[in-house]
């Protein structure tokens, strides 16, 4: 059921909204840093186990897919609407953030291939 997957994206976008702003005020500043990477990490992570773990039938299965590939456009149209220039002109943290939050993803690459591939041969071996 599609409700399932709409449910689960709001769930992950309220919570990443709230974590990026937790985050913000922390460091200081009066911005949601991360939010929206923290949601998508989130239904990722939700996603995964909606597949493995829950026993959910195929069409929910299906909406939960449907939601997680959708998220994507959304988190496009999210940054857009972000005011970049503001958040250059505000100053080097801002800077900082943003930089030190890509070279942490690309270092995580790795480390997710290995728990997917690890994770894909204990599958197996069920």
């Amino acid at each position: 059921m599609v409700i399932y997957g709409v449910s689960l994206l709001a769930f992950c976008l309220l919570a990443g909204t709230l974590a990026g702003d937790l985050i913000g005020r922390l460091l200081g500043i009066e911005a949601n840093v991360g939010g929206v990477g923290i949601a998508m990490l989130l239904l990722l992570y939700f996603t995964s186990h909606a597949n493995q773990r829950w026993q959910l039938n195929a069409a929910s299965q299906s909406g939960i897919q449907f939601w997680s590939a959708m998220y994507i456009p959304i988190v496009v149209a999210m940054a857009a609407k972000q005011n970049v220039l503001g958040a250059i002109e505000s100053g080097w943290l801002a800077l900082v953030a943003g930089v030190l939050a890509v070279v942490v993803s690309f270092a995580l690459i790795p480390l997710f291939s290995r728990l997917a591939r690890r994770g894909a041969a204990l599958e197996g071996e069920l």
